[in-house]
């Protein structure tokens, strides 16, 4: 079993997903340092042996650091901007950036870092806070293969699986890919359920059927209680999600890859937000289909396990 304290963990953002993140690499022993830009939601995290400090330049003398920030510019901000981590007088042996920011970004602060001897693993994650505290994210990871046996044991830690598919930004390529499905996939799943209870049949009793079907998932089990009880509590907003099906359609255009169900899907993510569910989680699409349906919805009342 791997000396988890064979290296000191610098984590950059400490909001729902980096909380989640950092809180399991603590419980796993690990020596963890941690900023986020609103300190206060960091704090709580010196409960499980967190040290919080003021700036990412504060993490510079530790040996691997984190990131898991909201976008492309931050990312930029918090490794090149004012107190930066790289902009100090130590600076880190590998950083792992976890967040789902561009392959331009990514590519832009790898070469950099990599200017100074710092190396960079792109480790973005498939999951949400609910499901990082479960400990069921999977990782995917691209860079060096030497930080990437570096960096196993930590990525290990975090979720239950992390699959490395070589060098520099591959990684990105697999998470947009992947946050394409989850768009249409959650579409798809809100048009067949608001046509079933349409048709008679409630939505808690349809989703039992399709979960425990061979089209069932993790992914459609998770969503269950959100799709029966309308809770709307954020866990991906569907501003994110617009985003990253940016990125997919950016990605499809340059590469000639034509995606005409993938720019159905983000059509219709925008008139969802255009209809007022910013800030709420994308399962909100269930709403919009069902309006565009005749169809008023209300909770169910049910309880429903969400398979975590």
């Amino acid at each position: 079993m791997a000396d988890m304290k064979q290296y000191t963990i610098g984590w950059i953002g400490a909001g729902r997903m980096g909380y989640s993140m950092a809180k399991r690499l603590l419980d796993a022993g690990c020596d963890v340092s941690i900023y986020n830009r609103t300190r206060s939601k960091a704090e709580p995290l010196i409960e499980y042996g967190g040290k919080v400090v003021d700036t990412p330049q504060d993490l510079g003398d530790r040996d691997i650091v984190f990131t898991m920030v909201s976008a492309s510019n931050d990312l930029i901000s918090v490794v090149f901007g004012e107190n930066g981590l790289l902009t100090g007088e130590h600076t880190p042996k590998l950083l792992i950036e976890c967040s789902s920011v561009s392959e331009e970004a990514s590519a832009q602060v790898r070469s950099r870092a990599a200017d100074m001897g710092v190396d960079m693993l792109a480790s973005p994650v498939s999951g949400n806070a609910k499901v990082g505290k479960a400990g069921k994210l999977t990782i995917v990871t691209s860079g060096p293969r030497p930080a990437f046996d570096m960096a196993e044991p930590y990525l290990e830690a975090i979720g239950r699986g992390v699959t490395y598919v070589g060098e520099d930004e591959l990684a990105r390529m697999v998470k947009i890919c992947h946050n394409l499905l989850l768009g249409v996939y959650t579409q798809s799943l809100a048009e067949i359920t608001v046509l079933a209870e349409k048709g008679g049949v409630s939505r808690h009793d349809f989703l039992d059927f399709i979960n425990g079907s061979v089209m069932g998932a993790m992914f459609s089990r998770y969503k269950t209680p959100a799709f029966v009880n309308l809770d709307m509590t954020p866990t991906f907003t569907p501003e994110l999600l617009r985003k990253d099906l940016d990125l997919g359609l950016s990605a499809g255009e340059q590469l000639g890859v034509p995606l005409p169900v993938t720019q159905l899907t983000r059509d219709l993510v925008q008139r969802t937000l255009d209809a007022g569910h910013g800030g709420r989680d994308f399962a909100v699409l269930l709403e919009e289909q069902a309006k565009a349906s005749g169809l008023t919805l209300a909770p169910e009342d049910v309880q429903v396990s969400d398979g975590l």
